[in-house]
């Protein structure tokens, strides 16, 4: 049974969120389903704020590991800078602009902004004992990580003065601010020192006067202390975050003056980039050029550490211009995100969840026979649980391919180190005709995707940057070969990034195809967008601005049709986010005519279930767990004929307005019951699963009675062990067993021998056997 985890509404203050259910109810049939009917609607950026919460709450979870929870503490802090650095600093220049925009639930900028900050400081000071928590309970592992240097043993005082000296003290720059220092550029999301100085004047007498010091980024934010053997104790690992060293240590860079005060803060920014595309003559080099804007845009928010002087807080906040509502006190360390490096440096396999091997979706003799494979029949792969590498492989193939002719690949998010990126580099290399869409506005990976494009082209790769107005999101790849019954397509379509890196942490499906019909769609949308040319009518794959929204409208449409007409009629939808109104409002349609409706919507909802006549047949799911649920699948009933579909796009106007998005279907029948089946598990799921309620507030779904708790993410994962283990079982009782009698070794290998020989070494250098 759900359990109500919330105490009030979560969306207090968007349109018609308090209204009671009585007046709901007289008013069901009545309810008109517009998009200007905002008490239909959650706000954006307050559903935004409830899922980061999920994700803290999971920092929460006793029933995770130590090390977990602090992951998703680190999670939940660097969800938070980028919303600030993004969404708030949207709010913060529509309301300097006067511009009268009406948000999704009624609410005008400004309103949401109070909100946010209203919600941001409670949130604050959960978060405080979830930090309060985790650390604890590390320490009761043997890891302690200190937040004071006043912590600090004597010997340890001695270290940490040591390593100042030797890494800190020539890299530190210590800025004083007064009438002859103007107050210095505090750059984006960096932590800093506020340092209250007192010194003697020209007439001897008292003066104050502040400084500041970066901790500079370019060394480790937590440095470890030397083990110190402690008689019948746990062995400990104890860490100092850097800026404690240097507070320790401050009264060397300002001799001459007495230190007061020292207390941390950090500034937020606004980093979103706005580029003119028609006027900018060469993209690339003026996203260069933005990119080094991103340190020094409007500040958006102050975050300090407890302590900080009143009057040095006032100077700060009056330099930042910000309101009293957007600074926010810590009495805990700041910039969470930086336990990650904790997370990476600690090998203790009892704090950490139990590692998951993924295994390969395709088990092959050789690699090569991958061609074949798909020739065969379509290969559904679901990830992580089958391994993402099969793509890298498959392309690392046909680079090397003689029989392959061309490439073409979209690249959104990369990663560092790419696999991908490589294979495209050896196949131009090797002759092929070879071109990447690389989307050079993917946001905070713009620096990588521009190295990344520059190192292509260097090696004569065609390189296209996005196209004017549109953001490349769709995921395609398609390799063409020459075979022996003339030239064959292959295309590979995802619902996420061609980054092996994200593939492993998170959920996300994809499929292999040599399907004329598909493969004439993805060859014609690359013609469109290296191009000039004239997209023409699609066959089989529907693609964003042209025609995704018109189709996913005409699937829901027909469902309401055949739940007018008696017929089964539902709608299962897995996604990231729902925001766009006119999709919302097709549901709400959907839901009137007695349409089912289940969503898995992991992050932004703004569709309100459970409202009288309205929404009372839809149900919201989110899953906030180890992995980040990622895939985009869509299914609808069609009168028992099931049709499904995967995609890149999520239901939200940037995805179906400003995005080059494609929706693929799914034909084989085998793959239709694999995808029924993994939607039904995901429903089922009562571990890591909430439920959307009519006021905006998640609760988590409970075990009912008699009933064992149960994760879909650890049911696949066991699934994928279980399917290998049998697969590896029956390919060991394929080997023969052979009794050969001794024979003249000039005669060689026996012929049928020296096959299977071949045979399973092959199997070993394989797709298989390299996961």
């Amino acid at each position: 049974m759900p359990e109500n985890t919330k105490s009030k509404s979560a969306n207090s203050g968007s349109g018609g969120a308090n209204r009671s259910k009585k007046s709901a109810a007289s008013a069901a049939t009545a309810t008109p389903l517009s998009r200007t009917n905002y008490s239909l609607f959650f706000n954006r950026e307050l559903s935004w704020l409830q899922f980061n919460k999920r994700v803290m709450e999971e920092a929460a979870r006793r029933d995770n590991p130590w090390m977990e929870r602090l992951k998703f503490l680190s999670i939940f802090e660097s969800n938070s800078i980028e919303f600030f650095m993004i969404r708030v600093a949207g709010l913060k220049q529509i309301v300097a602009s006067s511009i009268k925009e009406i948000q999704i639930d009624g609410s005008t900028p400004d309103e949401a902004l109070q909100e946010i900050s209203r919600q941001t400081q409670q949130t604050e000071q959960t978060l405080a004992r979830h930090v309060r928590e985790v650390f604890a309970g590390l320490e009761s592992h043997g890891l302690i990580i200190l937040e004071s240097f006043k912590d600090l043993t004597q010997s340890e005082k001695k270290f940490a003065e040591d390593y100042f000296n030797k890494n800190l003290f020539r890299i530190l720059t210590p800025l004083a601010i007064d009438p002859s220092h103007p107050f210095p550029h505090i750059a984006n999301n960096r932590l800093n020192l506020a340092v209250t100085l007192r010194r003697k004047d020209a007439r001897d007498k008292n003066v104050d006067s502040y400084a500041v010091v970066e901790v500079p980024n370019v060394m480790p934010r937590f440095i470890e202390l030397p083990a110190r053997a402690r008689s019948g104790q746990l062995n400990q690992k104890r860490f100092i975050p850097l800026e404690e060293i240097i507070k320790l240590n401050a009264q060397v860079l300002f001799s001459g003056t007495t230190v007061k005060s020292l207390t941390g803060f950090s500034i937020l920014r606004n980093s979103d980039i706005s580029i003119d595309e028609v006027a900018s003559d060469n993209l690339l080099s003026t996203i260069e050029d933005e990119l080094k804007n991103r340190r020094w845009g409007e500040a958006v928010r102050l975050t300090y550490r407890a302590g900080m002087p009143e009057n040095i807080r006032e100077f700060l906040r009056g330099k930042l211009d910000l309101e009293p509502n957007e600074i926010y006190e810590r009495d805990f360390m700041l910039n969470l995100n930086d336990l990650m490096q904790m997370y990476s440096a600690i090998e203790n396999p009892a704090l950490f969840d139990k590692p998951f091997i993924p295994h390969s979706g395709v088990k092959l003799e050789h690699p090569k026979k991958i061609f074949a494979a798909i020739r065969k029949q379509d290969i559904l792969l679901h990830h992580p649980y089958q391994s993402f590498q099969t793509v890298v492989d498959f392309l690392a193939i046909a680079a090397r391919d003689p029989k392959t002719l061309a490439i073409k690949q979209t690249l959104y998010r990369a990663g560092r180190d790419s696999p991908i990126v490589q294979s495209l580099i050896e196949a131009a290399e090797n002759g092929k005709q070879v071109t990447a869409l690389v989307e050079l506005k993917a946001r905070f990976d713009e620096e990588r995707n521009i190295t990344w494009a520059r190192a292509m082209e260097d090696h004569g790769i065609h390189v296209v940057y996005g196209l004017v107005g549109l953001k490349i999101h769709g995921k395609m790849l398609q390799v063409v070969r020459q075979e022996a019954d003339g030239v064959r397509a292959y295309a590979h379509l995802g619902t996420g990034n061609y980054n092996p890196v994200t593939a492993k942490l998170y959920t996300d499906m994809s499929l292999f195809t040599a399907d004329p019909e598909i493969n004439n769609d993805v060859t014609n949308l690359f013609h469109t967008l290296t191009g000039y040319a004239t997209l023409p009518k699609l066959s089989k794959i529907a693609a964003a601005p042209i025609n995704l929204r018109e189709t996913l409208v005409k699937l829901i449409n027909k469902e309401i049709s055949n739940a007018e007409s008696g017929k089964p009629a539902g709608i299962d939808a897995k996604m990231n986010s729902l925001v766009d109104p006119d999709m919302i409002v097709a549901l709400y349609r959907a839901s009137r005519a007695g349409v089912k409706i289940r969503l898995n919507v992991r992050g932004i909802c703004c569709l309100r279930p459970g409202l009288p006549g309205v929404s009372e047949n839809i149900q919201v799911d989110s899953i906030v767990g180890r992995y980040l649920e990622h895939s985009r699948v869509f299914c609808f009933t069609n009168a028992g004929n099931p049709r499904i579909f995967m995609a890149s796009a999520d239901w939200m106007p940037r995805n179906l307005n400003r995005r080059v998005e494609i929706m693929f279907p799914i034909v084989d029948q085998e793959h239709i019951q694999t995808i029924l089946k993994i939607m039904d598990v995901t429903f089922k799921d009562n571990h890591n699963r909430r439920q959307l309620q009519s006021d905006g507030g998640y609760v988590r779904v409970r075990p009912a009675a008699q009933e064992s708790r149960f994760s879909s993410q650890r049911f696949f994962r066991e699934e994928a062990d279980k399917i290998f283990d049998k697969e590896e079982k029956d390919r060991r009782n394929r080997r023969k067993t052979i009794f050969q009698p001794l024979t003249n070794p000039d005669r060689g290998v026996p012929e049928d021998l020296a096959a299977d020989i071949a045979k399973d070494e092959s199997d070993s250098d394989g797709i298989a056997g390299r996961v």
